[in-house]
């Protein structure tokens, strides 16, 4: 095949990416922009097989099926509520992949020392993000804690962990031994590891969006060494967009990457001054009584959270808007940027239930109103309206912008329990005498208010 037309496939791929990227950009367009992003994949892996330099082409298939046999059904089950957890186990399989490339690349053909080093920044690169992806899996599944985790010495581990593959990386280059790129590859997975545990919390991400961009940047060098200019460039823009998202989603958290990596390691207070909460009294309500603050309010703005995503509430809370517009509220979604776990999740969610997009208040546009409501109603969500992040500089969140719900006239909490949010701290807004809880599936607590309010006269 002409090396001109491979070259001119590739670059249509490419386009089809830079294309994709562009269109995620706004709702309005992502579905289609996930369509020319599979388009220009499917251009890419046409041609690679038409180029006719790939060997083992039965062995290569044979991992497409089972990657298809695994992936369809794996990705068709997953709930809205284990996207994190499903992007945090792609991306370290992407990892895994990058580094398993490189090794194979320099056990096979050692090559130059320029070709050297971007094979030892593709295997340490890769190892540090799929045992760190591998973590921060576990973090969001809470099949470990979500807290960070500080280990004896912890600090001091991982800067010597951190100078051991710097010391390796640098001894591989010259030597091409096979044994320290093999003890590299080693640290590289201990480095991971010990990188994402002190992360906890709303948090992790965070963690996850930096980890893809050093997937993005090992898979850019795995086409460096390949001499594949497609991966190159591929690998670049998952960099690149990966760093950018890590960037937005932290300045969402009105913090620092430095801060939200290596914070746990400063001693800091856990927020929450008024003792435990099992001690404290809150107020709670029926049905019924919250039916009548909000049938009666003139404005209401719901904080859409995970626990709506997880109870899959999202029409029901459609059913209560309407009824409330149709006896003249005027009903508003406050949108964190951050609120579900992952950018753009309750926009998705609400979507799914056709909530007009006019309704949807981001954060700036929603909070200088919340002063003026009369009622804020609060659907799973609990970290981002803890006013700790505002009031309390001790607080781990402290710094991170929140959605001003305590200034609305009332706040109305659903919750299953007084269990703390992601965060792992409590939120005093709980215990104002300003707010009412129900307790309850936010499913079945919204169906009993639709209820209550169609009751009202």
């Amino acid at each position: 095949m002409s090396q001109d037309l491979v070259h001119l496939v590739y670059l249509l791929a490419a386009l089809c990416f830079i294309l994709a990227l562009k269109g995620l950009s706004t709702p309005r367009h992502a579905r289609t922009a996930n369509l020319v992003g599979a388009l220009g994949m499917v251009f890419a892996v046409a041609i690679a097989f038409g180029d006719g330099r790939i060997g083992n082409v039965g062995w290569i298939l044979a991992a497409i099926a089972l990657g298809v046999i695994i992936g369809i059904p794996a990705a068709r089950a997953v709930k809205m509520t284990a996207i994190p957890q499903m992007v945090a186990l792609f991306n370290g399989v992407g990892g895994a992949a990058a580094a398993l490339v490189a090794l194979t690349e320099f056990l096979a053909t050692t090559g130059n020392a320029g070709m050297r080093a971007a094979t030892v920044f593709g295997v340490l690169v890769g190892c540090v993000s799929f045992s760190g992806s591998l973590v921060t899996f576990l973090k969001l599944q809470e099949l470990m804690t979500t807290r960070p985790v500080i280990l004896p010495y912890g600090r001091s581990t991982a800067i010597g962990v951190s100078v051991l593959c710097l010391g390796l990386a640098v001894a591989v280059v010259p030597t091409a031994s096979t044994a320290l790129v093999i003890t590299l590859s080693v640290a590289g997975l201990l480095l991971g590891v010990l990188f994402v545990l002190p992360v906890g919390g709303a948090d992790v991400p965070i963690a996850i969006s930096l980890l893809n961009a050093f997937t993005g940047l090992a898979v850019a060098a795995s086409g460096y060494v390949l001499g594949n200019t497609l991966l190159i460039v591929a690998g670049t823009l998952v960099g690149a967009s990966g760093t950018l998202l890590t960037r937005m989603m932290a300045k969402a958290m009105g913090r620092s990457l430095t801060n939200i990596l290596f914070g746990a390691f400063t001693p800091a207070a856990i927020g929450g001054d008024g003792g435990p909460a099992e001690s404290r009294t809150v107020r709670t309500g029926t049905p019924e009584d919250i039916a009548i603050m909000l049938g009666y309010a003139r404005t209401v703005v719901v904080i859409p959270g995970y626990g709506l995503a997880v109870a899959q509430a999202q029409h029901v809370v459609r059913e209560l808007a309407d009824l409330l517009a149709g006896r003249g509220v005027e009903v508003a979604y406050g949108i964190h940027p951050v609120a579900g776990r992952m950018p753009g999740h309750m926009n998705v969610l609400l979507a799914e239930a056709d909530v007009p997009y006019a309704q949807l208040k981001e954060m700036e546009e929603v909070n200088p109103r919340l002063a003026s409501t009369d009622v804020a109603l609060v659907i799973g969500a609990n970290d981002v309206v803890n006013p700790a992040a505002r009031d309390q500089p001790e607080s781990p969140i402290y710094g991170m912008p929140i959605l001003d719900v305590d200034k609305a006239d009332s706040v109305v909490f659903l919750k299953r329990s007084m269990r703390p949010g992601f965060a792992g701290i409590e939120n005093e807004l709980l215990f104002n005498p300003r707010t009412t809880l129900l307790f309850g599936d936010a499913k079945d607590s919204l169906s009993s208010l639709v209820t209550a309010v169609k009751q009202l006269a």
